[in-house]
């Protein structure tokens, strides 16, 4: 497996790609140009300039997390034809620049949702959670401004203000939309650009929807090993495969973690691993990637991916905010590194015991 962090760019993260190479075992990085819109076509001279300053310090880019789905594809509007020839354009930039990962996702309105991103816990990080209750008593209207107050200062991924100003025109044009109507427009989409995804060799990695189930009534459909494995073979190619997220799929505590791994060799083509700790099963936190700490089997997950052969990149995902790091929440640096290092010290403690060197 190779090791990496996500990275938003010089301009909008915190944390340098010098001190990400810092991090031991860490050389590659996913990253993606934040500051594009859903479908606009990326433009090659950024690729390439984006790539150039991550390899001068040192790292390679594993993987692009996200391009994201633009609206129309997803709804199966008219105009989303011209968005998917935008996507396969910037498909076509990457994989020409020698990418071949995207991550992605295919959520109605929210790409996530937490109710808070600072909940403290009792070593004294904050972390983000969601509360069920919290979420019922909401106006879904309302949840850009709890989101932004937690920020930061930073632009949440998925929570751009210009999103998020059109909340109530976006669940209007979601109306119709239920979850086998989203299957059939993920279908064409991915029917549509997997041609490109052959020629150049990009693996296409759908993220699942956090949290695992229906939220303010939009359809959810990434959310199980069912829903999983019918997206594999309702288009069945090589490069049409899954970010296995932990932290996503535990979301809903039916989801068997290592089976749902082992159920999708050959298929993971990025890996999300973190660490959930649940007060009821619809209160949740974010904890430290340490298996005590929360409520999954660290081992057993990267058992399971070693099981399969994964080789493909992986990272810690989210982190506390700790020792007074002020960051995008999730995404600081020091817990993600400490992260890192487990999952590290995880991987080679299977390895030898496989008998590996």
């Amino acid at each position: 497996m190779e090791m990496t962090l996500r990275w938003y760019g010089s301009k909008f993260d915190s944390v340098t790609l010098e001190q990400i190479r810092q991090v031991p075992g860490v050389k590659s990085i996913i990253t993606t140009l934040y500051d594009t819109k859903p479908g606009e076509a990326w433009k090659l001279e950024d690729i390439r300039a984006l790539k150039a300053e991550v390899e001068a310090a040192g790292l390679k880019i594993a993987g692009i997390e996200s391009v994201n789905i633009h609206d129309a594809i997803k709804i199966g509007t008219p105009d989303r034809e011209e968005y998917i020839e935008n996507y396969i354009t910037t498909l076509e930039r990457l994989g020409q620049e020698d990418i071949h990962m995207v991550c992605y996702n295919f959520m109605p309105v929210f790409d996530w949702t937490r109710t808070e991103l600072a909940r403290k816990r009792p070593d004294g990080s904050t972390v983000l959670a969601y509360n069920q209750a919290a979420v019922d008593a909401i106006n879904p209207e309302e949840m850009f401004n709890s989101i932004n107050g937690d920020s930061n200062g930073f632009v949440m991924p998925g929570w751009e203000p210009e999103r998020m100003a059109r909340v109530k025109e976006l669940f209007e044009m979601y109306k119709d939309v239920d979850d086998e109507k989203l299957f059939e427009n993920l279908k064409y989409f991915l029917e549509r650009i997997m041609p490109t995804c052959d020629k150049y060799d990009i693996n296409m990695a759908i993220h699942p929807d956090d949290p695992a189930w229906s939220v303010f009534g939009l359809p959810r459909i990434i959310i199980n090993k069912e829903n999983i494995l019918r997206m594999m073979k309702m288009v069945d190619n090589p490069h049409n495969g899954v970010t296995f997220c932990s932290g996503s799929y535990g979301t809903n505590l039916e989801n068997n973690l290592p089976d749902m791994i082992r159920s999708l060799k050959g298929r993971i083509h990025f890996a999300h691993v973190r660490n959930l700790k649940f007060n009821s099963p619809t209160d949740f936190e974010e904890s430290a990637h340490l298996s005590s700490d929360g409520s999954f089997d660290m081992y057993e997950l990267m058992k399971a991916l070693y099981d399969i052969g994964f080789d493909g990149p992986i990272r810690p995902d989210h982190g506390r905010m700790i020792w007074g790091e002020v960051a995008m929440p999730g995404y600081g640096l020091y817990d993600r590194a400490l992260g890192a290092a487990y999952l590290n010290g995880l991987w080679e403690a299977i390895c030898k015991s496989e008998g590996q060197k």
